[in-house]
């Protein structure tokens, strides 16, 4: 051993060897703090989701209903918390058309622009869903639209006509439910002679469209067209639509409403204007009333009339809906404020399309100089 170690002092050799041994020490102590502290938090974790998890299965049920009043896809999350959860509350899945607490009554298909209607190549198969009330967005897979068009949304459920023999279903965008109507060609015989060289541009332009639900769990959908006065109407597996037998008045706009339609009637004395009411059908007759025949649309019931008006140039009035109530609005010819498009689009141009069908179904976006006839598929979709 050279000279130059020998002389080294001992101090300095025990420091530097008992070094590297309070590094280890230090460093596995850390280690075993870490440890303690992620197990005492996995403690905590599993005695807080143990607690949530032991509540009763009724309240668990309770709880859901509350929140599914919300929003069904907070309904959904709600479900997936746990298995006790999931287990104590109804499955939507099955039940999303049938049971009109799982309508996802505030979300509309939302209009992409640029002509990509809902099965458009570029899109892959998938399509957005837009929340009125949250301003959330959702993407969902729907591979229903290879060989349908979407023709209305009703409470969120899509009414769609199938190309090929256009039979009327309804989806639910996020459990997949489906309701089967007859083929909107079973109402050729009832179109009017002067609509017939157009008769599919009558057929598919929806005015308006309601769905409800009897007691029975049979669904109902009853449909307001251009250029005519009736109203058409079917149950889930008839064979063919039915039309009501009385007629309503020519400038009657029907609003639907939780199932009903809601309608104007403007007296011929140009007194003030009624609003009236149209039921659902009733149950289809037991078997021992077959004699009383098929259910007919009950006729429109007067509820309500609206207030006079002093003024030399009488309102204007409307039926809208807001907040989950029927408003009665006035419109003064005097005060017709504009809406203006900035292009690009915004939000609001979307969200205004919806309201427009002829547009909203094609992916295009209103006032902005776009196509609204079908490109594709026109056999099928022609007027849709």
């Amino acid at each position: 051993m050279s000279s130059r170690h020998m002389n080294r002092p001992a101090a300095s050799v025990a420091c530097s060897s008992k070094r590297p041994a309070a590094l280890v020490v230090c460093s596995s102590s850390r280690r075993r703090r870490k440890i303690a502290d992620a197990a005492a938090a996995a403690a905590a974790a599993t005695r807080d989701s143990s607690s949530w998890a032991s509540l009763h299965e009724d309240l668990v049920s309770l709880i859901g209903w509350r929140v599914l009043a919300g929003d069904l896809r907070d309904y959904i999350r709600f479900r997936a918390v746990c298995p006790h959860w999931r287990s104590s509350t109804t499955c939507p899945r099955g039940r999303g058309i049938v049971d009109p607490r799982f309508h996802p009554r505030r979300w509309m298909l939302f209009p992409e622009g640029h002509g990509l209607y809902p099965g458009h190549g570029k899109l892959g198969g998938y399509v957005h869903f837009f929340n009125l009330s949250t301003g959330a967005f959702v993407r969902v897979r729907l591979p229903f639209f290879r060989d349908h068009c979407v023709l209305d949304s009703v409470d969120g459920i899509l009414l769609l006509q199938r190309d090929q023999d256009t039979a009327i279903r309804l989806l639910h965008p996020f459990t997949g439910d489906i309701a089967e109507f007859p083929p909107l060609e079973t109402l050729l015989p009832h179109v009017d002679p002067w609509l017939r060289g157009n008769k599919w541009n009558y057929l598919r332009s929806i005015c308006a469209a309601c769905i409800s639900v009897g007691a029975d769990g049979v669904v109902k959908v009853m449909m307001s067209l251009p250029g005519n006065r009736n109203f058409i109407f079917a149950t889930s597996g008839d064979q063919q639509w039915r039309i009501s037998s009385w007629r309503c008045g020519p400038s009657c706009v029907p609003l639907p409403f939780q199932g009903k339609f809601y309608m104007l009637h403007h007296p011929e004395d140009n007194s003030e204007p009624e609003v009236f009411q149209v039921d659902p059908p009733p149950p289809p007759p037991q078997q021992e009333d077959m004699n009383l025949g098929t259910p007919s649309l009950p006729p429109a019931k007067f509820i309500a009339k609206c207030p006079a008006s002093t003024e030399i140039c009488p309102p204007l009035y409307d039926l809208v809906e807001c907040n989950s109530e029927i408003l009665v609005m006035t419109l003064r010819a005097s005060v017709t404020p504009g809406i203006a498009f900035p292009s690009p689009s915004t939000i609001i141009s979307h969200i205004f399309t919806c309201c427009f069908r002829e547009y909203w179904n094609k992916g295009q976006i209103i006032f902005h100089g776009n196509w609204k006839q079908w490109r594709v598929k026109r056999k099928w979709r022609h007027g849709g």
